[in-house]
């Protein structure tokens, strides 16, 4: 799953024409190092323009849960509307995942992953109309050590434009629904501090002082 992410580059331009903006995204939705289900976010719903949007969509047949991921394996089925008609882009430069503590109590140890020595990139998403949910995915080699699922990354802006596309069937955009490679992606231990919802800053990036030991020994 993906549950917090970051988009720490605070350079509007750059997103820009990372994306073929004709704008840049919203500053508030910049500069973020720790991005929370509900907060708002940046987002490209159709080509050409950033949106800020909520994350998470309208509560599924009427619970109280407002789904902030959807598995890319059941999309299509249980939310076909916004899969033909309501793709996006949400953008990142990194996502966290969690491992739990070896010692009772202790808090759950995170890990921050990038995507080209921290390039910027858009997970696939899609929108209701309110908000948006990023897909997921099996995990790559790298990503399966802490978590068993992984955000679907599009690979660069050939995908990003079919996922867009509205002249791209389901079946098709299907096809873009794959673990990023894993030799594309690096990880490295984050703060602590980040499990805090709220929490902001670049320290947030920087692993404690006692060194975490990484869950696998492919991880780094």
């Amino acid at each position: 799953m993906c549950g917090r992410y970051t988009l720490s580059t605070v350079d509007g331009p750059e997103i820009a024409q990372r994306f073929s903006l004709i704008d840049p995204p919203s500053e508030e939705t910049l500069g973020r190092f720790n991005v929370c289900p509900t907060e708002t976010v940046a987002a490209v719903l159709q080509p050409g323009q950033a949106s800020a949007v909520a994350w998470g969509l309208r509560p599924f047949r009427n619970q109280n849960y407002a789904p902030i991921n959807v598995r890319s394996e059941t999309a299509a089925s249980r939310f076909k509307r916004l899969m033909d008609g309501g793709r996006c882009l949400v953008l990142a430069d990194g996502w966290y995942e969690w491992l739990k503590a070896e010692k009772k109590g202790q808090p759950r140890l995170p890990f921050r992953y990038t995507v080209d020595e921290g390039s910027l990139f858009a997970f696939a998403g899609v929108y209701d109309g309110t908000g948006v949910a990023i897909l997921t995915t099996e995990a790559n080699e790298i990503c399966a050590p802490v978590h068993d699922r992984m955000p679907v990354i599009l690979d660069g802006p050939e995908a990003e434009a079919m996922w867009l596309s509205d002249s791209v069937e389901i079946p098709e955009a299907e096809g873009l629904l794959i673990p990023f490679p894993s030799e594309r992606v690096s990880v490295a231990p984050a703060n602590p501090a980040v499990n805090r919802a709220g929490v902001e800053g670049p320290e947030l990036l920087t692993p404690p002082d006692e060194p975490v030991a990484p869950p696998s020994d492919t991880l780094f």
